[in-house]
């Protein structure tokens, strides 16, 4: 029975776990694509090939092994991605490049096909089943060199022709849209120009923020003193608020306060008047002899 129930539980383990990974898959997104390379990214031969980005587009590491590249849609399984490949696991929000070269015998990411320049050509990421499409996106014939066919922005329904011209240029294994300034920063630099506002900004962060913990250690010291009163009531058999505040329960003087910190320092910081060394006194004995005294060295005084 014992053995049955582990192997129940271990089934829905594999199971959970490949329903994890299946539904990470989905989140993988075809993000850029060059056709045509000539003077662009180099692969780890050296070589200038056509290249396929894929994007994580989910906050958490997705392995794309197992999953199937391929540039025909009647031919799904065209190209197994290996499993067992650390590189295959793309970490959150980044990027995995695969060379369409035609070479598989090259490593993990060069594909067993290549793209055709001169017509449209349709890129296609399927699961590890083989017939789940989690993406596909064509790119049209006549792709200029050096220039890709890629999303707007990571993982965005839009596409345009990238690298024409300096303010749009190829982008592998990194963002599409990259931002070389914060238009925040920048309409806040036009609004205060003299840093007046963030220093009254950061002021009155500041003491909000300790009116609150004043606020509410007032709070809950008054709580305290409120159920020490309470309590004494209690133990007294004192119901009548009025007799308790007359014999002052739950109050303590401030010399009480004093020696009960004073006993709980004394404590915790080992203050004492007993000390826990051990001193030993032992008799030193120095034997005498005539032979060794001083007295015996001395000459007199000749006599004249």
């Amino acid at each position: 029975m014992n053995k049955k129930r582990i192997g129940i539980f271990i089934a829905l383990v594999v199971a959970a776990f490949m329903g994890i990974q299946a539904q990470g898959a989905k989140s993988l997104r075809i993000n850029e694509i060059l056709v045509v390379n000539e003077e662009n990214f180099q692969d780890d031969y050296g070589l200038h090939s056509a290249w396929v980005e894929i994007f994580n587009t989910s906050f958490a590491s997705v392995n794309i092994g197992g999953c199937y590249l391929t540039d025909d849609l009647n031919n799904p399984t065209k190209y197994s991605i290996p499993k067992g490949d650390v590189l295959t696991l793309i970490k959150p929000r980044q990027h995995l490049l695969f060379w369409a070269d035609a070479k598989p015998s090259r490593g993990t990411f060069h594909l067993n096909f290549k793209l055709d320049p001169n017509k449209a050509n349709t890129i296609a990421l399927f699961d590890s089943n083989g017939k789940d499409l989690i993406d596909s996106v064509t790119i049209p014939a006549g792709q200029v060199a050096d220039q890709s066919w890629a999303r707007v922005e990571d993982g965005s329904t839009e596409w345009v022709q990238k690298g024409g011209n300096n303010s749009s240029y190829v982008t592998p294994s990194t963002n599409n849209m990259t931002l070389d300034k914060n238009d925040k920063i920048e309409k806040f630099k036009e609004h205060d120009a003299s840093g007046i506002g963030m220093a009254l900004t950061a002021m009155s962060v500041v003491f909000s923020g300790l009116l609150i913990l004043f606020l509410a250690f007032k709070f809950v010291g008054n709580t305290a003193v409120k159920m020490g009163k309470r309590n004494a009531m209690k133990v007294h058999g004192i119901t009548d608020k009025a007799e308790a505040k007359e014999q002052k329960f739950g109050q303590r003087a401030g010399e009480e306060f004093a020696a009960i910190s004073m006993a709980m320092h004394e404590y915790f910081e080992d203050v004492h008047d007993f000390e826990d060394m051990i001193i030993t006194i032992n008799k030193v004995k120095r034997t005498y002899s005539p032979w060794s005294s001083k007295i015996y060295t001395l000459r007199e005084t000749p006599r004249k």
